[in-house]
């Protein structure tokens, strides 16, 4: 395993639709395209499986899939290229990092599929979908750009939502169960091995999308009060009576 994690990295160096840690590049993804088509973010993409089945339904989109793991991004840059899908790319960075690589108004859209729920307590910080993260993105998503949340994570789902409430984002969509509806639309019908694996063993599949307000608050106390309480009260229900 150690071996073929080896050979991965040193073939990563090579992928021309692979940029890891690159420097000067903000402003600069319609030159790296070729195009001037509207740029789609899918974060923590792990192995790229949506990002490259995006690329592949929408090919007047570019789409770049972010993940800090080499040897998971390898799968999706290599069938990117196998397929000479031109218009996926994969950006090996932190999250945290994001901003350092697009300017104000260079990303039409952001991709959170599947990513780890971070159940803990004390790494509520951690979600993407905490306002610390979504404070990065409204750095250079356009305005009323779609935030797409794709889950398993019942909880993260309900995190999701109270950061929804309490801090103003606007609802396009909310599905607590989105393979019982009717009319999905193709982009939302992709499966990931990740998926497959329902490592949450909800057997359901949770959908939001959502848009930033104009300014996000930046006290976020009151909403890891709220985090701490429900933890408490879920404490509180699993014991036996």
């Amino acid at each position: 395993m150690a071996q073929k994690k080896l050979q991965r990295f040193a073939e990563i160096n090579s992928f021309k639709n692979v940029l890891q840690y690159p420097e000067g590049m903000k402003g600069m993804w319609n030159k790296f395209f070729k195009n001037s088509n509207p740029v789609v973010l899918e974060l923590a993409c792990g192995k790229g499986e949506y990002t490259i089945a995006l690329a592949q339904l929408k090919p007047d989109h570019n789409f770049i899939g972010v993940d800090i793991k080499g040897n998971r991004l390898w799968v999706g840059a290599k069938t990117g290229l196998e397929n000479k899908i031109l218009n996926a790319a994969f950006l090996r960075t932190q999250i945290d990092k994001i901003t350092d690589y697009f300017i104000t108004d260079e990303v039409d859209e952001i991709w959170i599929t599947f990513p780890d729920p971070q159940l803990r307590t004390s790494k509520a910080r951690k979600r993407l979908t905490h306002p610390k993260f979504l404070r990065m993105y409204q750095q250079f998503l356009k305005k009323d750009g779609l935030i797409h949340l794709k889950t398993d994570s019942p909880d993260l789902y309900l995190f999701t939502k109270t950061v929804i409430d309490m801090y103003g984002l606007h609802v396009v969509t909310d599905m607590n169960n989105l393979y019982a509806g009717n009319n999905i639309s193709a982009e939302l019908r992709i499966k990931t091995h990740y998926e497959s694996l329902d490592i949450a063993q909800s057997n359901t599949i949770y959908y939001l999308c959502f848009t930033l307000p104009p300014v996000i608050n930046t006290d976020d106390e009151m909403l890891h009060r709220h985090i701490k309480t429900a933890e408490k009260k879920s404490m509180y229900a699993k014991q036996p009576g």
